[in-house]
């Protein structure tokens, strides 16, 4: 949970760098938090309010890290929008945010690891 704490807290950061576990942590819990707020907006019968506020209050970020996480791998943040590209976009974009982080400093920072 401390890594999805440390996402939240880290909003509106863009540079940096950030871990493959710090990434998908944050991915889990959103999509599990996702998941209990659709169950909790079909019991009250709502059309999906709650969890459209979750995701919109999440969305900063979600982008944010993405492009930490872009970072970590050496690449510029502006990869993120290779998922504009239907379908294969979000493939590649996922093979990416999986990728081992480069082990040295970079020029977006420091190793996170060891850091």
């Amino acid at each position: 949970m401390s890594w999805y704490l440390s996402v939240l807290k880290n909003y509106a950061t863009f540079s940096g760098r950030a871990r493959r576990k710090e990434y998908w942590m944050f991915v889990l819990f959103s999509f599990l938090i996702s998941i209990v707020l659709s169950v909790v907006d079909s019991v009250l019968g709502s059309p999906g309010i709650i969890g459209g506020l979750y995701s919109l209050a999440v969305l900063c970020p979600s982008v944010a890290v993405s492009i930490r996480r872009l970072h970590d791998t050496g690449r510029s943040g502006w990869w993120i929008l290779v998922a504009l590209i239907p379908f294969l976009g979000w493939i590649y974009l996922i093979y990416l945010q999986a990728s081992e982080g480069e082990a040295a400093d970079n020029a977006y920072g420091a190793n996170p690891k060891t850091a």
